[in-house]
């Protein structure tokens, strides 16, 4: 560091500009000017002072040279000789405090141009229609989807056919124009694109990233930065103060001064008490505050009793509970316990039973083993009751006596009584609380010789004399209040008038007007009370500072306390305020006061300000800010050390050594003053009272312990004290540190006044991805727009990233008056912090920066060059891994093929079923009532096929061959249509009919699947006929382009001429036509074959009978659903009771019941069936027990799905119906998919078989490491691991399946655990896609799969799922050894983020276990971004608390960035049939800006 010279003294100002630059300043604080303008008023004032304000000066303290040949500073400087120094007020450019304000002010100039997308409020509040039947949007429409960042390989691309999607509930249907992928006419994609435009910005600090392609994804550790500063100057030496004046006549104790000026001096004012409106209530005299303590200290002892025992002994705590205006009451409290040998221990008033922080205060009672509590009559009126009339219990508070200590409740002690302890002991005076970062409150004890050492202490360094009038502002009860305004002042007869916080708030200047009336020559205050007064201070123009000797500024050591005082002095120095009167001191719970700055007249040094760089400060280092005017922090010294005491700055962190003089560190204090120890905690006392720091060489710097202050600085030049910040806010970013109140310095120079309040931000750090991420909340104005705060939020991000090089991680503004506040005013930090992390902080807005703050993900990950897939065998032989492999039971081992021959289609089966048992039957439909609606017996069934039959020839005039869509309810219509047209040779296409309700959405999914298909007639009911054809359908689309529509209700009874028979089994059955949860609709073809070898499969691993009966409560319209409703009754001749799953809306427990009533040992469901059960009748089980409902009969209830199976939502099932016996084996998953509807079941040990042990085993779970399935790895942990994923076998597999494991890309096989692409080869697998384009490739590539090695020889069907087999303990019926599936979800469906393949379920799932208010979520991608949508049930004003929760969450857990919050009402999220989310639709209704949300978050 280069010597720098002092400058000149710059001339001083008239007092009447003073004034003027004054005014302007408050203006412009107030934001009745603006910035410009203040500048140009402020120039033009100063025009013709300006050549004498130096220019090029640099400021601050050099610390590194020697202490002899420091250049003197700017105070110190004689330049005009006969001027007389004025040491503070010297506005000299370089101390300016507003400097701050002009940087940030410079730095968001550089911001200028760059725009952030604004979080989007709920506009509208229209009602939404109804979600259930959410159709796909134009697939040509949608933009393409980068979220990939890798090629895109076309077997990655599922079946894209017969794609012409319809568009979904609600939305208009013009397509969005797309432009570099984005829609142009939405609001939505427009912010996305600003959002990327803001995230191109590099990120900062470049770290070294390093990844290793393992199991684990490592997070970054963030490198020291080889250019950062380092401290080198020499180690510093143990700062020593004055002695403490040993000759002075200081009386033995506190209460020995009491006793001696009670007696001598009864009518000299002790205590001036105000009330709100500043008029004096009382005075309290030095005779009257004797003979007061002495009454409560003889009731303490002497009229108490608990079983006539003494209440109290010696030593006893006692809370102190004295509201902060009646200072009277508790001066009176507080002398009587020490007379009476109590500990008192003062308390805020816990006005409610939430206060905040209120409940730590009661821990810290109860741990110091208080029972009883002082209080005045008003106040314990004002405490909340109990019924009984005593004070109700607070939270966490320990059981206390309440003693009122008027006057009329204490006894006056006879004449012989005398107090016992006039003299200073060893043992403990009073305890004073303290709250710390976390939140948890801790007892300081001080001892009576420490007081006694501190109020000497004080008296010295402030020069306190007999009768002076001191006006406190500060809150009596505990730190400078205390010590200055209750014991000191009594030591030196001095005469205190105390304001409460209730006046300052009314009266702003009433400390001011009460120095000048009361002529007082020291005033206690906290910055804030002066800025206050400044705000107030216009047209006063009658008070007087002049009688001030000492403005003590408790809260000096404050980064923006330097202001106040400034702004203060230039004021006010027109009304008598001398500049050498302001006096900064330091101090902290635990070290009492550490360090004073005294007048000159007292012999302190002149004082000094220190103009530092930001950026060394985060490393610990003092650099006297060079470069750049931008990134400082100007400090003010907080004066010489304390009389009597020694100081030292130690190393933060681990051993403490002694810091070097240019190096930041915790102050220390040795002094006979310092607090003892914290109540009760021994552990932490040893480290904060009990400190030996120790020089570099490792030798101890005195034999004495020093007091740990929890302040961070150094000492300065002319032995003075700088404090830079606290403990308590230090924010550990990376290797930086970072003080919150330095950021809330920089949050306030943004023009805060006309958004937010200046005393209302709290900032704080909160852990996420083991890192410190830092939080601002403030309170914003209700006069703000949405539109100015987000403005005001933005600047303050870019200021924070611009001076301290510190993202944000958070910003949240909470409406005025809602954040926890300290008793004195002030924000509760800690409780702030814990409302941010539980979600109840409610905040109107909210703006996130994960992606500029989070800086330590793992690296993306880089994809290996692909391994070929003969290594691979190779590579699995070697490690002795088999190939993953499995099959069901073979189908020619377990029946006479003659019959499976005559039953080759169903058609005949049922010929035959009509005749050989009529009477038999198959199908039962119930209503909601849970009555029977219809039924079917063979020949019935038969008979209603015919007629259909004929109807289709005669009316329809079809052709074997021709398409028919059934458009019908789920029921036994339906059943009997599908086969008539089997009798006539038509092809039949199940189809769910319109909505009546919702037509407008639900329709165009008919007509595009009856277009798709090529229908040639529409086979359905007159009710839905008249719904096709009416002016609703007609507005939704051209209703003459219908082919012919038949209703089949009234038929004639007609039999057909004859049966059609197929020529060969391989002709086409029935189409199955689907829409997949990306949104796309698929038809599959199934011949006679596959439809006969399906029912067989199912028939033979459920061991379906004619004798038995099943209850079915899923949708008969594709995949198992539809086998089951339609074919496997009329296959097997077993009894179906069908149950339709809308009819539950209306009575949840229908199905229960149905399985109750029929004694039902197999049925099957669905997971949104399973759902509505759990939410539903989760607390109904009792009534139904009375209703008889009892479900002990199943044997196994099946989940029907094409997806991973929902291992929570079945154990919860499963527990629940445990109480109606439901047995806890029962409840199984099934798995099929497009290409093979069926692969999977798991039916229960059943009959005969269950003896001979040949039903195989039940269906295991097994963990898995999420981070290796990010990786396409399979990685088996225990329960309970951390990132541990259950997975849930998806059944066994059906007899005649093959399945193989196949590397996605490769095409090879893999090993045993290895995850692939599930492929499966049966009898029953589709024969292909049916679609209007023949796109043959996608169907040589989905069903007539091989594998690239190996058995290269079977035709697969490639699933599209991702999963493994595992080889189990267990064996299955033949002996043999289990082999488990394990489905883990949809390729279609997976999200590829930073080279990592995600499954939307598990971040989904890490959501909504975030907040208890988040009903369901869904995720999709959009433009490399994660958009999570949320639905919130609970309070629209509660919503903004889940867009941080959502972030962490998902951060902790997937080290995945969020991109986009979306909060929506419960049922935006469109669900199909089977309860699995539609999120492509939803990704369309979000990018056409159509969800209506409540809050849109974009995170930046």
């Amino acid at each position: 560091m280069a010597d720098r010279g002092g400058p000149l003294e710059a001339a001083p100002l008239p007092a009447e500009l003073r004034e003027s630059l004054a005014e302007l300043e408050l203006e412009l604080s107030e934001g009745d000017i603006t910035q410009k303008g203040y500048e140009k008023k402020r120039a033009k004032l100063l025009a013709r002072y300006v050549p004498l304000v130096p220019g090029n000066c640099v400021s601050g303290v050099n610390l590194s040279l020697p202490a002899e040949n420091k250049i003197p500073g700017p105070s110190q400087t004689t330049a005009v000789p006969k001027q007389k120094s004025r040491p503070t007020t010297s506005r000299d450019e370089r101390f300016r405090s507003d400097v701050h304000t002009e940087a940030v002010q410079a730095a968001l100039a550089k911001y200028k141009e760059r725009k952030m997308p604004m979080p989007s409020k709920r506009r509208s509040v229209l009602a939404h229609s109804s979600v259930g039947a959410y159709t796909p949007p134009d697939l040509q429409s949608a933009p393409p989807d980068v979220t990939t960042g890798l090629v895109q390989h076309v077997h990655y691309e599922r079946p894209q056919v017969a794609s012409v999607r319809g568009t979904p509930r609600g939305y208009s249907t013009s397509v969005l124009e797309t432009a570099d992928g984005v829609p142009v006419n939405s609001r939505v994609s427009s912010k996305i694109q600003q959002l990327l435009n803001t995230l191109k910005r590099p990120k900062r600090p470049p770290l070294k990233e390093f990844f290793v392609d393992d199991f684990e994804e490592l997070l970054e550790v963030q490198q020291p930065d080889p250019n950062q500063p380092k401290p080198e100057g020499d180690q510093m030496v143990v700062l020593k103060g004055e002695p403490l004046s040993v000759g002075a006549p200081w009386p033995p104790s506190l209460l020995a001064a009491l006793q001696h000026w009670g007696t001598t001096q009864p009518k000299a004012p002790c205590l001036t008490a105000l009330d709100t409106a500043g008029k004096a209530i009382c005075t309290l005299t030095y005779g009257k505050l004797w003979s007061r303590s002495l009454k409560l200290a003889y009731t303490l002892l002497n009229k108490l009793t608990s079983k006539n025992e003494p209440l109290l002994k010696p030593g006893d705590r006692v809370a102190l509970v004295f509201p902060n205006s009646d200072p009277v009451m508790f001066l009176a409290a507080f002398y009587g316990c020490l007379l009476a040998e109590l500990v008192p221990v003062p308390v805020e008033v816990p006005l409610t039973r939430k206060d905040a922080g209120s409940q730590q205060v009661g821990f810290l009672l109860g741990s110091c083993g208080v029972t009883l509590a002082l209080t005045t009559d008003a106040c314990q009126k004002g405490l909340p009751k109990a019924q009984t009339g005593e004070v109700a219990a607070f939270k966490g508070w320990p059981p206390l006596a309440w003693l009122v200590i008027d006057g009329k409740h204490l006894v006056k002690p006879p004449k012989d009584w005398h107090p016992v302890a006039l003299d200073a002991g060893t043992g403990t005076a009073y305890i004073e609380y303290k709250t710390s970062k976390e939140g948890s409150t801790v007892g300081i004890t001080v001892s009576h010789a420490s007081l006694l050492a501190q109020c000497r202490a004080l008296t010295q360094a402030c020069a306190y004399s007999e009768g002076e009038t001191l006006t406190n502002v500060l809150d009596f009860k505990r730190d400078a209040g205390l010590w200055h305004g209750v014991l000191t002042s009594v030591m030196n007869r001095m005469h205190v008038v105390s304001i409460p916080y209730a006046l300052m708030k009314v009266n702003p200047l009433s400390w001011i007007q009460k120095v000048c009336s009361y002529k007082a020559q020291v005033a206690l205050v906290k910055s804030r009370d002066m800025h206050w007064s400044l705000l107030a201070q216009r047209g006063q123009r009658d008070v007087s500072l002049s009688s001030l000797r000492m403005l003590i500024v408790a809260d000096g050591a404050n980064p923006w306390s330097i202001s106040s005082c400034d702004a203060f002095l230039n004021v006010f120095q027109s009304r008598g305020l001398r500049p050498e009167v302001i006096c900064p001191c330091a101090s902290s719970s635990e070290a009492l006061t550490v360090a004073i700055r005294r007048p000159p007249d007292l012999g302190g040094p002149p004082p000094r300000k220190a103009v530092l760089s930001m950026s060394g400060l985060s490393y610990g280092v003092i650099r006297v800010d060079t470069e750049e005017k931008l990134s400082v922090l100007t400090v003010q010294d907080v004066g010489q050390v304390m009389p009597g005491a020694s100081v030292c700055v130690v190393k933060v962190e681990g051993t403490p050594y002694l810091c070097k003089t240019d190096e930041v560190g915790e102050i220390c204090v040795d002094s006979s003053a310092t607090g003892t120890a914290y109540y009760g905690l021994l552990g932490i006392t040893k480290n904060a009272f009990e400190t030996v720091p120790i020089t570099a060489g490792g030798v101890p710097v005195s034999d004495r312990p020093f007091t740990r202050t929890g302040l961070l600085g150094f000492i300065g030049p002319d032995s003075l004290v700088f404090v830079v910040g606290k403990l308590d806010g230090l924010m550990v970013v990376g290797v930086r540190r970072h003080n919150a109140d330095d950021v809330v310095a920089t949050a306030l120079a943004v023009e805060p006044m006309k958004f937010v309040y200046r005393g209302r931000i709290a900032v704080f750090s909160v852990t996420v991805l083991h890192d410190d991420r830092i939080v601002l909340v403030a309170e914003q104005r209700p006069d703000a727009s949405e539109e100015d705060s987000f403005q005001w939020m933005s600047r303050v991000l870019q200021a924070i990233d611009s001076i301290h090089q510190v993202g944000v991680y958070c910003l949240a503004l909470v409406p005025a008056n809602t954040l926890p506040k300290a008793p004195l005013g002030g924000i509760h930090i800690s409780e702030t912090k814990q409302r941010f992390l539980e979600g109840t902080l409610h905040p109107c807005n909210v703006l996130m920066c994960p992606h500029t703050c989070v800086t330590n993900l793992p690296k993306p990950r880089q994809k290996q060059p692909e391994v070929g897939p003969a290594s691979m065998i190779v590579g699995n032989l070697v490690a002795g891994k088999r190939i993953a492999q499995a099959s069901g039971r073979e189908l020619s081992h377990l029946e006479d093929s003659d019959q499976a021959r005559k039953f080759l289609f169903l058609a005949d089966v049922l010929q035959w079923r009509a005749h050989t048992t009529p009477d038999h039957p198959l199908f039962l439909l119930l209503n909601a009532k849970g009555t029977v609606t219809s039924t079917a017996t063979c020949v019935q069934l038969h008979k209603r096929a015919e007629r259909v039959a004929a109807a289709l020839m005669e009316k329809g005039r079809l052709r074997v061959g021709d398409h028919v869509a059934l458009v019908y309810p789920p029921g036994v219509d339906l059943i009997a249509a599908f086969y008539g047209c089997l009798y006539c040779g038509c092809v039949p296409v199940t189809v769910r009919p319109p909505h009546p309700q919702n037509l407008g959405t639900t329709l165009p999914t008919v007509r595009m699947i009856v277009e798709v298909s090529k229908s040639a007639c529409v086979l359905t009911t007159q009710a839905i006929t008249r719904l096709l054809r009416s002016k609703e359908a007609a507005a939704a689309m051209d209703i003459r382009t219908w082919p012919t529509i038949l209703d089949t209700d009234d038929m004639p009874k007609k039999k057909v001429a004859s049966i059609f028979r197929p020529p060969s089994p391989d002709v086409l059955a029935y189409l199955d036509f689907s829409v997949s949860t990306t949104g796309i609709l698929a038809g599959v073809k199934m011949s006679h074959a596959a439809t006969s070898a399906l029912c067989r499969s199912i028939k033979l691993q459920c061991e379906l009978y004619p004798s038995r009966q099943i209850a079915i409560c899923l949708d008969p319209y594709c995949g198992l659903g539809f086998a089951l409703w339609c074919l496997c009754s009329v296959y097997s001749g077993h009894q179906s009771v069908l149950v339709p799953p809308l009819e539950l809306e209306s009575n949840v427990s229908l199905w229960l019941s149905a399985v109750s009533q029929y004694k039902a040992r197999v049925t099957f469901c669905s997971y949104s069936v399973m759902e509505m059960c759990t939410k539903g009748l989760g607390a109904q089980t009792a009534v139904l027990r009375m209703k008889g409902v009892n479900l002990s009969c199943v044997r196994t209830c099946m989940v029907v799905a094409e997806e991973r199976p929902r291992v929570a939502l079945t154990q919860s099932f499963s527990k629940l119906f445990k109480d109606l016996g439901l047995p806890a084996r029962a409840v199984s998953t099934t798995f099929g998919c497009r290409v093979n509807v069926a692969i999977c079941l798991q039916p229960n040990r059943l009959g005969k078989l269950a003896e001979q042990g040949t039903a195989g085993p039940d269906p295991t779970t097994v963990y898995v490491d999420m981070r290796a399935l990010r990786h396409d790895r399979v990685r088996l942990v225990e329960r309970g691991s951390p990132h541990s994923l259950p997975l849930m076998e998806s059944g066994k597999i059906l007899p005649g399946v093959k399945v193989i494991i196949a590397h996605t890309e490769t095409k090879g096989p893999l090993g045993d655990s290895h995850l692939g692409e599930i492929w499966v080869s049966s009898p029953h697998n589709a024969t292909g896609y049916y679609t209007i384009y023949g796109e043959e490739a996608l169907h040589a590539d989905h069903f007539s799969a091989r594998l690239s090695f190996g058995d290269s020889q079977t035709i697969w069907a490639r699933t599209g799922y991702l999963g493994f087999l595992r080889r189990t303990e267990l064996t299955d019926a033949s002996g043999e050894p289990h082999d488990a599936l394990y489905v883990v979800g949809s390729l279609d469906e997976t999200l590829e983020l930073r080279g990592m393949r995600y499954h939307p379920i598990d971040i989904e799932t890490s959501v909504i276990r975030a907040h208890r208010s988040i009903a369901e979520c869904a995720v999709f991608t959009w433009t490399n971004l994660l958009v999570v949508v949320v639905e919130l049930d609970g309070l629209e004003q509660d919503a903004l608390d889940l867009v941080a929760l959502v972030t962490n969450v998902v951060l902790e857990e997937h080290y995945l960035v969020v991109g986009v919050v979306v909060l929506v009402d419960p049922g935006v999220i469109p669900i199909n049939s089977r309860g699995e989310k539609q999120r492509m639709h939803l990704r369309d209704g979000f990018l056409a800006d159509q969800l209506d949300p409540i809050y849109v978050a974009y995170n930046m």
